[in-house]
């Protein structure tokens, strides 16, 4: 969520020059939408349902814009309106039916993982246990943080730089893959600083972990669309004569 108005305003700004095509021109869809967003905040509020009073918050912002300015704001800004879905918490029964699995996963394959560098653990339901110590993967550790993280920065990627539309998409569908690769390879070692070192310096070590992992993620999908490009691959939307 706070990564998600930095990209929006990047967003904007590389499509500052579209902004002298947008005029006035009312539009009743926009009316529509200000009338349906009031619904969701309202169906919302008596039902305690948290996440409609989100959506119909971001709704009734872009129902205000649209009926002043039309549709055309969506055919010039439209990656920068769907930024704005990262806006919106995920609900807390689907954030644990997704969580639960992830944490099973990411604690076997981090044990995994240990067993082929040569260090002993045993793993214990989501639990390491390293030299005595027990270390347990809960719901930062999951890799679910990751994941929207770097699927954020990779949509501002894609939408940042002349690609094809195939090629954009499929960075975007491997942008989930990479940050749980990413935060077992994160996993394994802040597992053995806590099995063999003091919590204050396996507290920090996870933290800075866990931001240095966001552009080693990136930076693998820029490698993969670079190894793409050198293989002569359609990808980019222009390709230069050489």
């Amino acid at each position: 969520i706070l990564l998600a108005p930095v990209v929006a305003a990047w967003l904007l700004y590389l499509r500052r020059g579209r902004l002298k095509f947008v005029r006035y021109r009312p539009s009743l869809l926009g009316l529509g939408m200000i009338l349906l967003a009031w619904g969701m905040i309202w169906f919302g509020y008596e039902t305690d349902t948290i996440i409609l009073q989100h959506v119909g918050a971001l709704a009734l912002i872009l129902g205000a814009v649209l009926s002043v300015f039309g549709t055309m704001v969506l055919r010039q800004f439209l990656p920068v309106v769907v930024v704005f879905i990262f806006f919106v918490p995920i609900p807390g029964t689907v954030r644990l039916f997704i969580t639960l699995p992830l944490q099973k996963m990411a604690a076997t394959v981090t044990h995994l993982m240990l067993d082929l560098v040569g260090v002993s653990s045993e793993l214990v339901g989501n639990a390491l246990i390293i030299n005595g110590a027990q270390v347990a993967v809960g719901e930062a550790c999951n890799g679910m943080r990751m994941v929207f993280a770097l699927t954020l920065v990779v949509y501002a990627f894609v939408f940042s730089v002349p690609l094809r539309m195939s090629a954009k998409r499929w960075l975007l569908i491997l942008s989930p893959f990479v940050a749980l690769l990413c935060n077992v390879i994160r996993l394994v070692p802040t597992s053995m600083v806590y099995g063999y070192g003091s919590v204050t310096a396996a507290e920090q070590f996870h933290d800075l972990a866990g931001w240095v992992m966001l552009p080693i993620a990136l930076g693998l999908m820029v490698t993969v669309l670079r190894l793409l490009d050198w293989l002569e691959l359609p990808v980019r939307q222009w390709r230069l004569a050489q």
